[in-house]
């Protein structure tokens, strides 16, 4: 007995479609699994680490737009970021390298106080 699979043009949807639409679709890229869900309201409060880890995120995010606009940093910044970038654990563009830099600095301040 012949089993027939008919190909649709589209492979998968992943994401969502419309504003007006609550449904999500999502595909798993290990197995290939399609399915739908829903996304509602948070129903439990953020922890003490996750409001800790966003409050960084928004400080980091910050020291690095003042710091990519600072005219006696840059020069620095550029020399350095292109004296790291081919090392083994160097970053591969300056906002990654400007993100380690000013987490970095972040931690420190925030580690003593």
């Amino acid at each position: 007995m012949s089993k027939v699979v008919f190909l649709d043009p589209i492979d998968y949807i992943s994401g969502k479609i419309a504003k007006k639409h609550r449904t999500i679709y999502c595909r798993k890229k290990a197995s290939g699994l399609n399915y739908t869900t829903v996304h509602g309201d948070r129903t439990t409060q953020p922890s003490t680490k996750e409001l800790k880890a966003r409050e960084r995120f928004t400080a980091v995010a910050a020291m690095v737009r003042a710091r990519k606009i600072d005219l006696s940093k840059i020069v620095t910044d550029q020399e350095a970021f292109l004296a790291q970038k081919d090392t083994a654990t160097g970053a591969k563009t300056m906002k990654a390298y400007l993100w380690r830099v000013c987490g970095q600095e972040y931690d420190e301040q925030h580690q003593n106080g």
